[in-house]
């Protein structure tokens, strides 16, 4: 038995991102999965200042812990509250602050991890790469398209790693469901179903007499979220994007406060249409008030579908049942439904139930993986290829399916952006 269990199961995890990047024009697709696989440049760690210490950014802390390249070096938060659970997580000489800032003026870091309201990742990131530091954000990268572009464009100047949180990236799953897609086990795609529904309001409780409502509920606000579609859908229009192969040319949908009537601005329930060359398409959903189909995407190909979140493949071989045998069986469950009468035999299009082919290896900590890569970047000054490119498009994407939503008209594809090459998977 190892000294550390994590030890051993991380080795084991990192195996397997390993021997997923081998298969096939993987380590074409995910260039950043065999790199992050590699062992340490060196072993000294990291020294990563936090900014933003709520839910999601004690979340990030607890993965960076976990890692072998980084070390939690100062932690940031203009709120007292945040603040003292994420000095519970770490040793209590770590230093806070109160203004990111303060912190980037204080030294002691190697780069900074933004979770913070959307609306400030842009002007956060700013000062850190003026400060001469890389940054990792989390997504979406910022609340409007200039400033997407411009967190690119000072990257670029800065000569700094500048890397988004899009941790499928670096999932083994999905890496071993792109590597059979491009092989050709599904055949031609041409539609991505992809949904994320929860069945809760998303508001956070505010201190009574307080007047922290729009910055604890910064989510539901339009100047500082998009909600739906920055908070969740960025992850799958990156990976449709990303199985796909190409960019979307542009995007119609409808959005409504239907359920959640309570004084929010954003959007509590969308619906979207992305276009693709070719014809394909993204179909896209996500609602606040049923969560019965949850996290999921379907890729769906004319040989076969993949759910990547749910780590299955499935051929496209659905048995066709006559309908006089449908009908005895409906007899014998004591069934009754309309029986239709236009020839011979009748062949029901019924969801199909097989139980598909494993993707996947159990759980696996792709959260913390992307941070050892983060790491690497940093030590090297050298991003992991292709994923700033995916998630800005990804950026992007969201921000369009917003406007496209309040216009109520489609919304093309921009002609000119910090990437204008011809968008592939790596």
């Amino acid at each position: 038995m190892p000294d550390n269990p994590f030890d051993l199961s991380r080795r084991l995890f990192l195996d397997r991102v390993a021997q997923a990047a081998a298969l096939g024009s993987m380590a074409q697709l995910a260039p950043w999965a065999a790199a992050s696989a590699a062992e340490p440049a060196g072993r000294e760690r990291v020294r990563l200042g936090i900014i933003g210490t709520g839910d999601r950014g004690r979340a990030l802390i607890q993965n960076i812990l976990k890692t072998r390249n980084c070390a939690v070096a100062a932690i940031c938060d203009d709120y007292a509250p945040h603040l003292d659970k994420a000095r519970a997580l770490l040793p209590a000489a770590t230093p806070s602050f109160a203004d990111h800032r303060a912190m980037l003026d204080a030294g002691g870091i190697d780069a900074v991890v933004i979770a913070t309201p959307l609306h400030v990742h842009a002007a956060q990131t700013f000062d850190a790469l003026s400060a001469g530091l890389h940054v990792w954000c989390e997504k979406a990268m910022a609340r409007t398209i200039a400033d997407c572009t411009a967190m690119v464009e000072r990257s670029r100047a800065a000569n700094r790693v500048l890397q988004i949180g899009h941790q499928r990236l670096f999932n083994p799953t999905y890496l071993n469901a792109l590597a059979r897609a491009r092989a050709g086990e599904i055949g031609t795609i041409t539609q991505v179903r992809a949904s994320w529904h929860r069945n809760r309001d998303w508001r956070r409780a505010v201190p009574p007499g307080s007047d922290l409502e729009r910055k604890l509920n910064w989510r539901l606000y339009r100047e500082s979220s998009a909600g739906l579609m920055t908070e969740l859908a960025t992850h799958q229009i990156q990976v449709a994007n990303w199985f796909f192969g190409a960019l979307p040319t542009r995007v119609m949908g409808s959005g409504s406060i239907c359920f959640w009537k309570d004084g929010r601005e954003v959007y509590d329930h969308v619906a979207l249409i992305y276009d693709y060359p070719g014809g394909r398409k993204l179909v896209y959903t996500s609602l606040l008030n049923n969560a019965r189909y949850g996290c999921e995407e379907q890729i769906m190909g004319h040989k076969g579908s993949i759910e990547p979140e749910l780590g299955r493949i499935y051929a496209e071989e659905p048995p066709r049942v006559p309908g006089l045998q449908q009908l005895r069986r409906d007899v014998a469950k004591g069934r009754r439904r309309t029986i239709p009468i236009g020839g011979a035999t009748w062949f029901p299009e019924l969801p199909v139930t097989t139980p598909g082919e494993s993707l996947g290896w159990g759980e696996y900590d792709e959260s913390m993986l992307q941070f050892e890569a983060f790491a690497e970047a940093v030590k090297t000054n050298t991003p992991a290829p292709g994923l700033l490119r995916e998630a800005y498009h990804a950026s992007v994407a969201s921000l369009l399916g917003e406007q496209a939503m309040d216009q109520g008209q489609p919304a093309a594809w921009p002609a000119a952006l910090a990437f204008a090459e011809p968008q592939t998977a790596g």
